[in-house]
């Protein structure tokens, strides 16, 4: 019969072992990043129930604000899948924070305490956490480039 236990010990004679630690140094690198992505995901579910947590009494800023927080969540659950690829993700997310920043006077004239500083509020985190991201990639490829 062959044997077929486990035994522990040290893979440095696996063929792959290197490709192996540059992988996994490579996932360590990004791992910061990706959790601030994370962040950007809470942030733009928070932004998209906002209107029903806050009782924002302007259907339009609702659905401004359903329509952006989903799209940020989606952005930051694609940048946190691959954040070394999110570069350019970064910039829209920013943008997108600007926008939930803005958008209380421009799409509804009259929202409201609560919908104001919630979207501000809000929209803050999402630029502070596209911006932190982005520094985390750009510090890591001068490190790695």
């Amino acid at each position: 019969m062959a044997d077929v236990s486990h035994r522990p010990g040290d893979i440095a004679g696996h063929p792959d072992a290197s490709e192996m630690r540059e992988r996994y140094a490579r996932m360590l690198e990004t791992r910061g990043v990706a959790a601030v992505e994370e962040l950007v995901i809470l942030a733009g579910l928070y932004a998209a129930v906002s209107a029903w947590a806050v009782h924002f009494a302007r259907p339009e800023l609702t659905l401004s604000n359903l329509v952006i927080g989903l799209s940020i969540a989606a952005l930051g659950l694609c940048m946190s899948m691959a954040p070394e690829r999110s570069q350019d993700l970064n910039f829209v997310v920013l943008l997108l924070g600007v926008w939930l920043i803005v958008s209380p006077w421009v799409v509804a004239r009259d929202a409201g305490t609560g919908a104001i500083v919630s979207n501000v509020i809000t929209g803050a985190c999402v630029c502070l956490f596209a911006l932190v991201a982005g520094g985390l990639l750009m510090s890591k490829s001068r490190r790695t480039g």
